[in-house]
């Protein structure tokens, strides 16, 4: 992937769009193929999880992408939640984390959500300062439990 110095745009993220979508993901340390990735991005489509974006330059290439979903709990408000957020390491400090949490942002106002909440690895001191200068504020921290099944 390489970066363009034009200004990236926001576009709905496409089938075709499976293999960088992977690349970025593992490099968000969640390691995924080309055919997961199409897998995925079609069952969020069709079970109507969220909208997943990607900025692309001047020619289309994808440089990061951003998955925000509904969130409907029982013990809260129902909030709008970013899912993932990855800009490639090739292309970070040029804009395009902040287009995209301002797509998911503005996704999240259109279906009716009056906040947008993130989640961050305690490990990622850059995504703090990102989200913490795009004006979002740290809520509490936690521990993540998984059990196979």
């Amino acid at each position: 992937m390489t970066a363009s110095t034009s200004p990236p745009s926001i576009r709905p993220a496409r089938a075709k769009d499976a293999a960088v979508l992977a690349e970025l993901a593992t490099q968000l340390g969640y390691p995924a193929d080309a055919a997961k990735m199409c897998d995925r991005l079609a069952r969020v489509r069709g079970g109507h999880a969220g909208e997943v974006f990607v900025a692309v330059d001047l020619h289309d290439r994808v440089l990061g992408w951003t998955h925000v979903v509904p969130r409907l709990q029982l013990e809260d408000a129902p909030f709008a939640e970013l899912a993932g957020l990855v800009v490639d390491v090739g292309a970070r400090g040029r804009g395009a984390g902040a287009l995209l949490l301002r797509a998911a942002e503005d996704w999240a106002r259109t279906q009716g959500f009056a906040q947008l909440r993130v989640r961050s690895n305690v490990v990622r001191e850059r995504a703090h300062r990102f989200y913490l200068c795009a004006g979002y504020a740290e809520r509490k921290r936690q521990v993540v439990f998984v059990k196979a099944l």
